[in-house]
């Protein structure tokens, strides 16, 4: 059975422009409705030890997921990644630094300059 929804202040709070972002990239993969999933997740590597995951999935979560909504925005996180995303923020940054996904973890105890990969 597929967990409940968690509220979104225990699981992933997302900003409205990582929102719209994600959006935009759903419909330039082919979901132009509102039937996808959001999957963040964590994975080892990178040169602090964890790795921030994102994919835009079909609207069907594993059973073990757990589902945050966010204003609409489905997020599906696997049991082991919930552990250290639990609190964290996504946001979108399209400023002269680079443009890509933020993670802000209260979590990681340590990062990388690039922001994406942490450690705990």
């Amino acid at each position: 059975m597929v967990s409940t929804t968690e509220q979104k202040s225990i699981g992933i709070q997302v900003t409205d422009k990582a929102r719209k972002a994600v959006r935009r990239i759903a419909v330039r993969e082919g979901h132009p409705d509102d039937d996808f999933g959001l999957r963040v997740g964590v994975k080892g590597g990178g040169c602090s030890g964890l790795l921030y995951v994102l994919s835009i999935e079909k609207n069907e979560p594993v059973e073990t997921d757990r589902i945050v909504d966010d204003n609409g925005l489905r997020i599906f996180i696997d049991k082991k990644s919930y552990i250290y995303l639990a609190g964290t923020e996504l946001d979108f940054s399209d400023g002269l630094n680079g443009k890509g996904f933020v993670f802000q973890n209260p979590n990681a105890k340590k990062a990388c300059g690039c922001g994406n990969s942490f450690g705990v």
